[in-house]
């Protein structure tokens, strides 16, 4: 029996490490571009301002690489070892997605990548180019296409044996690659990812809209969290698993092999306390290898200001009362909205009065929790 040009790169992307790998047609017709036009001509990237810039190349693997005519997909699993939604109970302790608790999943996939093209290269011939999500493909469709799994309601990639615990990673060839059978959506009448959504991010089935997603807010948002959605944040500091979390296909889901992806002993459920005291070179050294740190300290500490100010535990309003004199006035700013969930109006009013801030920033922050906003 002879072992067809597909299987045989499956064969080697086991061997490589990766969990799951099918093939897609790259130049076959997708209604993708389209969805993506309408997510970015309604606004819904937030300050994403990238998906707007690439949205033509984004379009189709073919609008990127005229020459693509297969997609391998492939997968690595980072199921964690238990229920994210438990490190939602202890409002003392920091939520860090399950994806971001070990090293950064981009350098080992990228490496892995970089293996199989280099091996398809030399037994398979003909020019590809590889992929790990930074440059504009969209790999979730293409995934669905190749079988890897389907778009849940959240928009996520749902795998049958992986659940919501799936890494990808892409490679685009000129090779015409005998595709594999597309993945059906298998959601039926199921809410849970929509309905736990703490801050109603999906404005019907299917659709996201990023100004609202939590991880949005807490990693790409550059400025102060809205007002409006600070407390629906509550102890989550770095992203958010609850659409992921609560899917029911989980069930079938394994918890990940590869100890680099595996959390680190101190990003599992971290104290507050000791996050908000990080100083920039402390929160390089915590988060080396790690993707919590390309969003760097200032934007990160604003983030655990706000999950203290939920935290409901006065004892954390001294870490708070401290970074008032942060040099960055994000942090500042966090740092007052935290204190006006914690302290009396009195107190407040006080430390407003001894603060001698002059950031218009931060003094809309005062106003505000002088109002009681």
């Amino acid at each position: 029996m002879t072992t067809s040009t597909s299987d045989l790169i499956r064969a080697r992307a086991a061997e490589l490490g990766f969990d799951a790998c099918r093939i897609a047609s790259a130049d076959a017709p997708w209604p993708a571009g389209a969805r993506l036009a309408q997510f970015v001509e309604a606004g819904r990237h937030g300050e994403m301002g990238w998906m707007a810039d690439t949205a033509e190349r984004r379009a189709h693997p073919t609008a990127m690489w005229s020459g693509a005519r297969s997609a391998i997909m492939l997968g690595v699993n980072y199921g964690p070892a238990t229920d994210p939604l438990e490190a939602l109970k202890d409002p003392t302790r920091a939520a860090i997605s399950a994806y971001a608790q070990g090293d950064d999943y981009h350098e080992l996939i990228k490496g892995r990548l970089k293996q199989l093209g280099g091996w398809m290269a030399g037994k398979l011939g003909g020019e590809l180019k590889v992929f790990v999500d930074t440059a504009p493909l969209m790999e979730k469709p293409l995934a669905e296409r190749a079988g890897l799994g389907w778009q849940g309601k959240h928009t996520n990639l749902v795998s049958r044996q992986f659940g919501s615990w799936l890494f990808l990673g892409s490679i685009l060839t000129e090779l015409e690659l005998a595709p594999d059978a597309p993945e059906t959506d298998h959601c039926g009448q199921c809410r849970a990812c929509l309905d736990i959504c703490p801050t109603g991010a999906f404005p019907t089935p299917y659709q996201l809209d990023a100004r609202r997603c939590i991880s949005y807010l807490t990693i790409e948002l550059k400025g102060p969290v809205p007002l409006e959605f600070r407390r629906a944040l509550g102890n989550r500091i770095y992203g958010c698993d609850d659409c992921l979390a609560v899917c029911p296909w989980n069930k079938f889901a394994k918890s990940a092999h590869e100890q680099r992806l595996m959390a680190r002993d101190g990003l599992r459920g971290p104290a507050l306390a000791d996050l908000a005291r990080l100083d920039d070179a402390a929160f390089r050294a915590l988060f080396a290898k790690n993707p919590v740190k390309r969003i760097g300290r200032d934007r990160f500490v604003r983030n655990v200001l706000y999950a203290i100010g939920n935290s409901g535990s006065p004892a954390l309003g001294a870490e708070a009362e401290r970074l008032l004199a942060d040099p960055s006035p994000l942090v500042r700013g966090a740092a007052v909205w935290a204190l006006s969930r914690l302290i009396d109006p009195e107190r407040l009013a006080a430390l407003r009065d001894r603060s001698g801030e002059t950031d218009p920033q931060v003094l809309e922050e005062w106003a505000q929790a002088a109002a009681g906003s």
